[in-house]
């Protein structure tokens, strides 16, 4: 049996299950009256399964005894990627099955309170886990860069009470069906290979980090619960309109309140019901970053629902009112007309990989506000709900990719990849609808669209997005040609990636010109639709100058963003509606001879250090946010 035969095994047997675990909601963990919340990340014992077909720990059963029992285990940090943090080229570049273990004490009063649900979540892990409490297998799941989670009080109150034994195992094979997808190939060239050497093979351009990358939580409700809330937003002169639909668990018929308040205390709007509208009277609007004086305001909304019993629970979400609806040729806000000047991002960092890391968060959200970008588009994968919230309370905009990356084999084209990707968008809006920063869907990075199975593809996922969510614009982003890309016709904004004078016509910038408006003007021809310029950009290593300017050097990426911003400025006035730099920052790559210890077309390095680039894109930002005209003064002028 192969790695790749066996990941593929398993991946079928969970899609059913994971399809199911849909109907319930995806609340963000937080404490309240009713609900607490204790951390149990930090570090965990650690082993990957080195044996030739990684089962081994399956074979043995791992998930029975301690971990340390079954063999050699070292210290592992999670939320970080395993990949890093050791000093083994092995464990650096290790594919199939890794096991983490970690025992935790659960308070007394959760284990006693029959009424109390205790729940076990994790943020991410890469790509398929398994999960065991107390040697007790209590949910699996498919795909990383999303939150699953299991309810353990049956498992903790029929074991040994307050200790629980949490193993995790983790598998990060790709295969023709996920998402991303990826093969594994088998050397079988004896005078060059050993027996059993394989590769994983990949289409994305960015190291496959794996591990647990977001944090473990244990947490509790009321057997009687809130489960999901979803809420829409719009507005019609002053008055402010919060539609929402509250799904309760555990009560047949639970008395629901819902309050609405404004930053400074004050109840705004009430109701009384599972379902209904809010009206809001002299509201605030949640605005992006430099578009308003006064941005990204948020109310909060607590809901309680109280069974027939009278165990009431507690849950209080962050609401936003805006509007988002697109034309043939402009995004608009709140009715008014928005510019993307942003950002592409990675989670990627130095030892912790895809690890979530509050400084590096802070740290980011820091640079892209002193640089005035108002976008990002999480690339190439759902980021941490840490993320969104930042989003949120700064008013910056996202476009919210799900992993849909690298999708070039017609054979990731059939019908078990889309009902994978069907899911994924699924899990992807279920956690993320009520995140104001989040304006647009991505189901896909530079797919191979122009092939024939894409049409039927694509118009099946973007449609099934929109039935999730009609509240927001879906897209993907392309580098097909225009003439020949078959999901294009679905989308409602056009997003497209182009390297001219880097992958095409290398060294020669004085053609960006022709070529950019040459691209601009097939696309808006054909389809009629507003267009992002979703990646554009150039090497450039740190230090490495030359002039004239020449491919690497900072000189030469700086010519090349001027070259794209002249075509911008004239498009911007008919149907470009936004720009994207790639990248934010240098990033991790798998080793190739084109990426010198990975990808340097960040405009920051790897440790957050501008390059000539990122000062070229401030001047540009701002100067474009202070065309609007309602920025108070201390931002119209940014110390330089």
């Amino acid at each position: 049996v192969t790695a790749e035969r066996a990941a593929k095994r398993v991946f079928l047997a969970a899609l059913c299950s994971v399809c199911q675990a849909l109907q319930g909601g995806m609340l963000f963990p937080t404490e309240s009256p009713s609900r607490e919340v204790k951390d149990v990340s930090g570090l965990w014992s650690f082993r990957a399964d080195l044996s030739p077909e990684r089962s081994r720990g399956f074979e043995q059963q791992w998930y029975k005894s301690p971990l340390a029992e079954t063999g050699p285990v070292i210290d592992m940090p999670v939320p970080s990627s395993f990949n890093d943090i050791t000093q083994d080229a092995k464990i650096r570049d290790f594919i199939g099955w890794v096991w983490y273990e970690k025992d935790v004490w659960v308070p007394a009063r959760w284990i006693q309170d029959q009424g109390t649900r205790i729940v076990l979540r994790v943020g991410s892990a890469h790509y398929y886990s398994v999960l065991w409490v107390n040697g007790v297998k209590v949910t699996e799941h498919v795909g990383g860069h999303l939150p699953f989670e299991a309810d353990i009080s049956g498992v903790l109150r029929q074991t040994s009470g307050s200790a629980c034994r949490i193993t995790i195992a983790v598998n990060n094979t790709l295969t023709l069906e996920t998402l991303p997808p990826g093969t594994i190939q088998y050397m079988n060239d004896r005078s060059r290979y050993p027996a059993g050497y394989f590769v994983q093979n990949t289409n994305f351009d960015f190291f496959n980090y794996a591990g647990i990358h977001r944090s473990v939580l244990l947490y509790t409700t009321p057997k009687a619960h809130i489960d999901d809330i979803t809420v829409e937003t719009t507005f019609s002169d002053n008055i402010g309109l919060v539609s929402f639909n509250v799904s309760v668990l555990g009560s047949s018929k639970p008395a629901v309140k819902i309050t609405l308040s404004a930053q400074d205390g004050r109840c705004v709007a009430s109701a009384d019901g599972s379902r209904g509208v809010l009206k809001v009277t002299d509201v605030n609007l949640w605005w992006p970053y430099l578009m308003h004086e006064n941005p990204a305001y948020l109310y909060s909304m607590e809901v309680q629902a109280t069974a027939e019993d009278g165990q009431t629970d507690v849950y209080t979400l962050a609401v936003g009112i805006r509007t988002v609806k697109v034309t043939s040729t402009q995004f608009l806000i709140n009715n008014k007309p928005f510019y993307f000047h942003g950002v592409n991002k990675h989670e990627d960092a130095d030892i912790r990989g895809k690890g979530f890391d509050w400084p590096l968060v802070v740290k980011d959200f820091n640079l892209m506000k002193w640089m005035g970008v108002n976008s990002f588009r999480t690339s190439h994968y759902p980021y941490a709900e840490e993320i969104l919230q930042m989003a949120d309370r700064h008013g910056i905009v996202i476009i919210d990719e799900c992993p849909g990356v690298g999708i070039k084999d017609i054979r990731s084209f059939g019908n078990v990849s889309l009902a994978h990707h069907l899911t994924v968008m699924e899990e992807l809006v279920r956690r993320d609808k009520n995140h104001p920063s989040v304006v647009m869907w991505s189901v896909a990075n530079e797919p191979a669209s122009e092939m024939p199975p894409a049409g039927f593809y694509f118009k099946e996922l973007v449609s099934h997005t929109k039935s999730l969510d009609s509240s927001r614009p879906v897209t993907y982003i392309t580098a097909s040609n225009y003439a020949r890309d078959l999901g294009a016709p679905y989308v409602d904004v056009i997003c497209v990636n182009s390297y001219l004078s880097w992958y095409h016509d290398p060294g020669h910038t004085e053609l960006i010109s022709l070529q950019l408006n040459t691209q601009f003007d097939d696309w808006y021809g054909k389809y009629q639709k507003p267009i992002i310029q979703s990646e554009y950009g150039a090497d450039a290593v740190p230090g490495l100058h030359s002039d004239p300017p020449m491919m690497f050097t900072e000189e030469y990426q700086t010519t090349v963003l001027q070259n794209y911003h002249n075509v911008f400025d004239q498009k911007r006035k008919e149907f470009v509606i936004g720009e994207l730099i790639w990248n934010f920052a240098d990033f991790m790559t798998t080793q190739t001879i084109t990426r010198v210890v990975g990808n340097k077309k960040g405009i920051f390095t790897r440790q957050r250090q501008p390059k000539a680039g990122a000062f070229l894109l401030r001047e540009r930002y701002w100067r474009i946010a202070n065309e609007t005209g309602v920025l108070p003064t201390w931002a119209r002028y940014p110390c330089l």
